[in-house]
């Protein structure tokens, strides 16, 4: 698509906050995102299971709360936030206001009990659960210059790049902290907006936990040349800011972290929710067939979910607030020492 201004340079920020949120953009669709990709959530509800077990794993370390939220940050059309509820016991889930948090429109048919707002509630008493949202918070990107200044990505419309100006202010200071460029042509996505925007999600929890779940990178491990890039009908393209495609980056849950913060693998922490690849033994298939196909199937799913070079190797970064600090242990008690990082 075309539109007046395809010819200005911009920031990888500002270009993707317009493609992706402006009035026309991405996410503004009505399709949603999982009409051009396939997130945990949509894979097999599984998932949903787990987050339903994480929270109620808080609500006993909350002492079991009158009014118990949970929160599910860049919801789309609500699929997460409606699997969670099903998968509460009954007890729980009467006492669970949830809300669904987008900037898209309420989609038609969702359950009138289920709040949809355009921002988190504040002062929450639950679990806030953030998947795949930080990815698509936009940044600057930065990239090593000839004379070895990082320097400012600038972007047109069409995709067209050049450098600009020399990284500055607490950009560089992010950028020498957390992702110093060591060579001509090495690039970094400045993360900063990400931690921001992460520190005023985790400031809405009075008492509780939250959680941000998404393609990650951690320091001594950052990728040389960035990870932008674009998403169309389920199949990673070119990132061009004209909205005709989602426009993502991993994300440095290590810089968002805050203190007391927990990192791990999804594979670890659904490991320790009770979601296991194991198939089921084969004497099963002779005794009761049909619970046998059931739970190789489930098996399957589960191994997507934890798949090493997949969805298994995506961040959890665990920020508990106002709990006790032996209560984070306990809210993923299995997870072993060798699985954390």
């Amino acid at each position: 698509m075309a539109h007046e201004g395809d010819g200005e340079w911009r920031g990888w920020r500002a270009a993707a906050e317009q493609a992706l949120y402006g009035a026309d953009g991405f996410y503004r669709r009505p399709e949603g995102p999982a009409g051009h990709f396939r997130t945990s959530v949509h894979a097999s509800p599984l998932f949903a299971g787990a987050v339903a077990r994480l929270l109620c794993r808080v609500d006993e370390a909350l002492g079991h709360p009158a009014v118990l939220t949970f929160v599910d940050m860049a919801a789309g059309r609500g699929e997460l936030v409606i699997g969670v509820l099903a998968a509460l016991p009954p007890d729980v889930a009467a006492r669970t206001r949830a809300c669904a948090v987008d900037i898209s429109g309420r989609p038609d048919g969702l359950d009138p009990a289920i709040e949809w707002l355009d921002e988190p509630p504040t002062q929450i008493t639950g679990l806030l659960f953030a998947n795949e949202w930080l990815d698509n918070v936009p940044l600057e990107v930065a990239e090593a210059a000839p004379d070895g200044v990082a320097r400012l990505v600038l972007v047109r419309e069409d995709g067209t790049e050049r450098l600009g100006e020399p990284v500055q202010g607490a950009q560089a200071d992010w950028l020498e902290r957390w992702w110093p460029l060591s060579a001509e042509g090495c690039r970094a996505e400045i993360g900063l907006p990400r931690d921001t925007a992460w520190s005023a999600a985790v400031a809405t929890v009075g008492r509780g936990l939250a959680v941000a779940v998404d393609y990650a990178h951690r320091e001594g491990a950052r990728p040389p040349f960035g990870t932008l890039t674009g998403f169309r009908e389920g199949r990673e393209t070119t990132p061009v800011p004209d909205g005709s495609c989602d426009i993502t980056a991993h994300v440095a849950l290590d810089a968002c972290a805050l203190p007391g913060a927990r990192l791990l693998t999804q594979r670890a922490a659904l490991h320790a929710l009770g979601i296991s690849g194991r198939r089921p033994p084969l004497t099963l298939a002779s005794t009761h067939p049909t619970a046998y196909v059931h739970a190789l199937a489930q098996a399957g799913a589960a191994a997507e979910l934890t798949a090493s070079g997949g969805l298994g190797d995506f961040g959890w970064l665990l920020q508990p607030v106002g709990l006790p600090e032996t209560s984070l242990g306990g809210l993923l008690v299995d997870v072993p020492d060798h699985e954390e990082h």
